[in-house]
């Protein structure tokens, strides 16, 4: 606070921690306890309210770098934040955003991944009934610390927030926290945060059984995830996330800001337009979906499939497409699904590849247990979503379990981090749900015509 003089006799001595005094975990809310190192280890398999963490290299002057147990009481009506930041991150814009939560919270409550990870922070919050996780970084940060989550036994699992560090932000736009951190004050991302509401959100669960294959076959590479939280492809897309990646390791320095890297992205596209290394799609993969196999060779001939958990994939592109307010609903029992009649030829083949299910009036949801199932023709097709030349990617399925079968070696690429695969059976089955927080809608503005619109 800063006070004149003569006001300064007037404000009370104890710290009040300021406006964002709920989010902030005081120091006396943290009692370190002193373990006899013989008996410390029988001591906590009995309790459930200490967490063991390692304290970081900055603050162990004079200690011998030993582990130390926490407890954590809280005080009442606070819900702390517990703010893991990849440094990293597009553009190298974490650095800056460190500094800030360290000036605003705990030095407890801020970590930096490049420091040991996220473990040590989830081990010491993990008995807290109530706190918040802020994540800060890219769809691929947020993916790797869900997983780290899932080691953690929480006694109520809480809801992540992202601030979008990264390069496409998939997540963080369908969660309305924006498309990329752009210098945002954060006491405003606070306030934010202090309005963001919990919805669930489904992951999902990919088993890949590779095929056998002759040993002049060229192997396959590791699958980078085993569960995905955005999506799954294979094909075009992933072809291109194939070349993007290879040239990225071998040029870290061009890959150095989130604009450098969309237009690197643009350059891979624009080749894998000429080239088509996927043509023909259908005639070496086969798809079912909840038991029911999908005519791929119907309609145009296809260069991709992607499985979409959320709407926004490839930095905003809505390949699901919207599907107006008035017409929105969720689908029926499959038994009860009927063929929609519709002049329109995508919507023909939308409706008529799944089951004769009416996909066009099909609502997306995050955490519905149901994934979309989407056909792209070609790079400039893709391009077309984007620019909304196109509603939509050809809508082939509504399906909560997927078995794909492959006869050739394909790229594939989950959540955005591509491997090339030789053939296999790929079942996808939904794991758990998770607690997101949705941002708050975007403040109307309150100028003289939305006030006579209101009126």
């Amino acid at each position: 606070m800063t006070l004149h003089n003569r006001c300064a006799s007037q404000v009370k001595p104890e710290c009040t921690l300021g406006e964002h005094r709920v989010h902030i975990l005081p120091p006396t809310s943290i009692c370190p306890i002193v373990l006899d190192r013989q008996v410390s280890t029988c001591r906590d398999r009995r309790s459930l309210t200490r967490s063991e963490s390692h304290l970081p290299i900055s603050e162990q002057s004079g200690s011998s770098g030993s582990p130390m147990s926490f407890q954590i009481n809280l005080q009442p009506g606070t819900c702390p934040l517990l703010v893991f930041i990849n440094p990293k991150s597009g553009g190298r814009q974490g650095a800056r955003i460190l500094r800030k939560f360290q000036s605003l919270l705990n030095p407890r409550q801020v970590y930096s991944l490049e420091q040991g990870g996220s473990l040590a922070g989830l081990q010491m919050f993990k008995d807290v009934p109530n706190f918040k996780v802020i994540c800060c970084g890219g769809d691929g940060t947020v993916g790797w610390l869900l997983e780290t989550m899932d080691k953690v036994q929480f006694v109520n699992h809480p809801p992540i927030g992202i601030i979008p560090l990264g390069t496409g932000n998939d997540l963080a736009r369908c969660l309305r926290w924006g498309g990329g951190y752009e210098g945002e004050s954060v006491h405003k991302i606070l306030r934010k945060i202090s309005r963001a509401a919990p919805i669930m959100m489904d992951r999902w669960q990919i088993e890949v059984v590779p095929h056998q294959q002759d040993e002049n076959a060229e192997p396959s590479d590791q699958i980078p995830y085993t569960i995905f939280n955005n999506y799954f492809s294979i094909g075009v897309d992933a072809a291109i996330c194939v070349k993007f990646h290879s040239e990225r390791e071998k040029n870290p320095d061009k890959f150095n800001s989130r604009m450098k890297n969309k237009l690197w992205y643009f350059e891979f596209a624009t080749s894998e337009t000429f080239t088509a290394s996927c043509k023909n799609l259908h005639e070496d993969i086969d798809i079912m979906c909840d038991g029911v196999s999908l005519d791929l060779a119907n309609g145009p001939s296809l260069q991709g499939i992607a499985l979409l958990n959320i709407p926004y994939t490839h930095g905003g592109s809505n390949l699901w497409g919207d599907t107006s307010v008035k017409k929105r609903s969720r689908p029926a029992p499959l038994s009860l699904r009927k063929e929609h009649d519709s002049n329109k030829s995508e919507r023909e083949l939308s409706s008529s590849s799944f089951n004769f299910v009416d996909l066009s009036l099909a609502l997306q949801d995050i955490g519905d247990g149901l994934i979309e199932v989407i056909g792209l023709e070609n790079c400039l097709h893709m391009g077309q979503v984007k620019t909304g030349l196109r509603a939509s990617g050809r809508r082939l399925a509504q399906c909560s379990n997927i078995v794909i079968r492959t006869r050739k070696r394909f790229p594939m690429q989950v959540d955005g981090e591509p491997w090339m695969q030789s053939p296999c059976t790929i079942q996808i089955t939904q794991k758990n749900q998770v607690p997101m927080l949705m941002a708050p809608p975007p403040s109307r503005s309150k100028g003289l015509f939305s006030f006579l619109k209101r009126h």
